[in-house]
């Protein structure tokens, strides 16, 4: 791969030099002179950027919405500005939880689709960034790679099969889920493809939660969790199906979501 620089050494980016390689910068970006003078610094050829604030949850969000709109919003617009300048290509992750759902009539959602979830901070600050950066895809090198739910075989506090482990109380609603093996290959695939735009990137079909836990209840048999019904959560989420017709149009296999289960749980308790 050529000379890249990552923003953001948490869950993703960690994952995501793992498997392409490139540095990753340690130095903060509060001003747009910041990005400049990494870019002076590292000379990369391609600026992967992972940085984003979501608290423990995303309610951590509605608490410091100043931070969460500089890491959500500004240096995702500042760091793409900056590259254009130097004609380095941008690659921005962002998020499939940005719409609303309706279970009865909607189908898996496209990227053409206008996000519409202001509900919520998280999602509002991650939509202010996507809709600047889609637009610039349409001149510039910029590549947006939707994630949605991370799922891993490692444990990691942002892992959804960490987070449900620690829950007393799961829903059971089908949802889309990214399998982060799957979504480091994805991306890796986008940028060799020198994609731009927008792309979903999750797997194929609709994870129920109570199915993950009951996997994991064959290998640590005394888990226990109780299945609610969402509404009774009163808490503002968003639960949807995302389309994978665009990615698997660039000829990348997306796997369904029930081939990866049993592959993540078993390497999530046996670390193999």
């Amino acid at each position: 791969m050529p000379k890249i620089l990552i923003l953001g050494k948490g869950f993703f980016g960690e994952r995501v030099q793992e498997t392409l390689g490139g540095v990753i910068a340690g130095r903060r970006i509060r001003k747009f002179s910041d990005m400049q003078s990494l870019l002076q610094t590292y000379k990369p050829r391609i600026v992967i950027n992972c940085i984003g604030h979501t608290g423990a949850n995303v309610d951590g969000c509605e608490k410091d919405k100043d931070k969460t709109l500089l890491a959500n919003s500004f240096v995702p617009i500042m760091a793409a500005e900056a590259c254009i300048r130097k004609k380095i290509k941008f690659v921005h992750l962002s998020s499939g939880c940005i719409y609303h759902y309706d279970y009865r009539r909607n189908i898996p959602l496209p990227e053409t689709k206008t996000p519409d979830f202001l509900g919520l901070f998280y999602s509002r600050s991650k939509i202010y960034s996507e809709r600047a950066l889609e637009a610039l895809s349409a001149q510039y090198n910029v590549l947006i790679a939707r994630p949605r739910v991370p799922l891993d075989c490692r444990p990691h506090p942002k892992n959804l099969l960490t987070k449900l482990i620690r829950y007393r109380t799961i829903i059971d609603l089908p949802n889309s889920v990214t399998y982060v093996p799957d979504f480091v290959r994805a991306l890796k695939h986008l940028i060799q493809k020198d994609a731009r735009g927008i792309f979903n990137i999750v797997n194929k079909g609709a994870l129920r939660y109570p199915e993950l836990m009951g996997l994991y209840n064959k290998y640590v048999p005394d888990s226990r969790y109780q299945v609610i019904p969402f509404g009774t959560l009163r808490l503002t989420r968003t639960n949807l199906l995302l389309s994978t017709r665009k990615l698997e149009r660039t000829g990348f296999v997306v796997r369904h979501i029930n081939d990866i289960l049993e592959e993540c749980v078993r390497g999530y308790v046996t670390g193999v």
